[in-house]
């Protein structure tokens, strides 16, 4: 018998108290029943983000649900980062996702990013084993990076300094992602790296981000969705098909689990979920 694959599910911080209150009374209580690993919640560029990302944290939180920050150094020093972990360990949070993360715009050269191995193993020597810590992955390589091997050698980094698990950014090639699984074991890596995967609801935004982070769409569903113009109701269920097919064939070949990054919006993600029969 298989086991079922892990399954999460990632936020953002709202920006308004009518998102966060749509978040956290209604998009959550119907995610969670869905029986997630666990629920994350994103962290801007430079942390700039940080105590709304707190705020959202300590009310799932609160309410029993294994929630997961993310974190990064961004523009904080070390004290202010410890003071953080504090909290969090104080308010009973025991997963993290550890990033280098982003510089804001317009910091230019005012700001050092500190890399996420070195972020990992600053919360191991102020925390111990307190977290579970996930990491970043990238099956279609990070776009800053200078080769296909670095950027494996960069994640076993990662995991050396004690992450438990990665996370990887979304794809829709399935083919990368199992052939960077193989990579990634070849160079020694043996900790799970989970799927990550981002339905399809906005086409245009989507094309347009992917640009930007690297993540490729391929051409035969750009061509499928621009054939549908401003079909809305055609893109909604192509996207629905595409993805369950996607996250079907990742259980389907060993996947240890996947992890949906939600942009705060109960469906589709429960509707692929359904669909998966999970």
């Amino acid at each position: 018998m298989v086991a079922k694959p892990r399954i999460s599910f990632e936020y953002f911080p709202p920006k308004t108290e009518a998102g966060r209150e749509k978040l956290l009374n209604e998009t959550t209580p119907a995610l969670n029943e869905l029986n997630p690993e666990f629920f994350s919640v994103t962290y801007g560029a430079g942390g700039t983000t940080r105590d709304t990302t707190l705020g959202v944290v300590s009310a799932i939180g609160a309410t029993g649900i294994d929630v997961a920050p993310h974190l990064s150094f961004g523009g904080d020093d070390e004290e202010t980062v410890a003071a953080l972990l504090e909290t969090y360990r104080e308010r009973g949070i025991k997963r993290l996702v550890a990033l280098r993360g982003d510089m804001p715009s317009g910091m230019g050269a005012a700001m050092q990013l500190v890399h996420a191995n070195d972020l990992v193993g600053f919360i191991r020597e102020r925390t111990g084993d307190h977290f579970e810590i996930e990491v970043a992955a990238y099956p279609e390589i990070h776009p800053e990076s200078r080769s296909y091997d670095s950027d494996i050698q960069f994640l076993r980094k990662k995991l050396d300094a004690g992450a438990n698990s990665a996370i990887t950014q979304y794809f829709y090639n399935v083919e990368a992602y199992f052939y960077y699984l193989d990579q990634c074991a070849a160079a020694g890596i043996d900790k799970p790296i989970y799927a990550g995967i981002m339905p399809i609801t906005n086409y245009q935004n989507l094309a347009r981000f992917s640009r930007n982070c690297g993540a490729e769409i391929p051409r035969w569903i750009c061509q499928r969705m621009e054939s549908y113009g401003d079909d809305l109701d055609s893109v909604r269920k192509f996207g629905l098909e595409v993805v369950t097919q996607l996250c079907q064939t990742l259980i389907d070949s060993g996947a240890p689990g996947i992890h949906f990054y939600t942009m705060n919006q109960v469906e589709p993600t429960r509707e692929i979920y359904n669909n998966l029969g999970l």
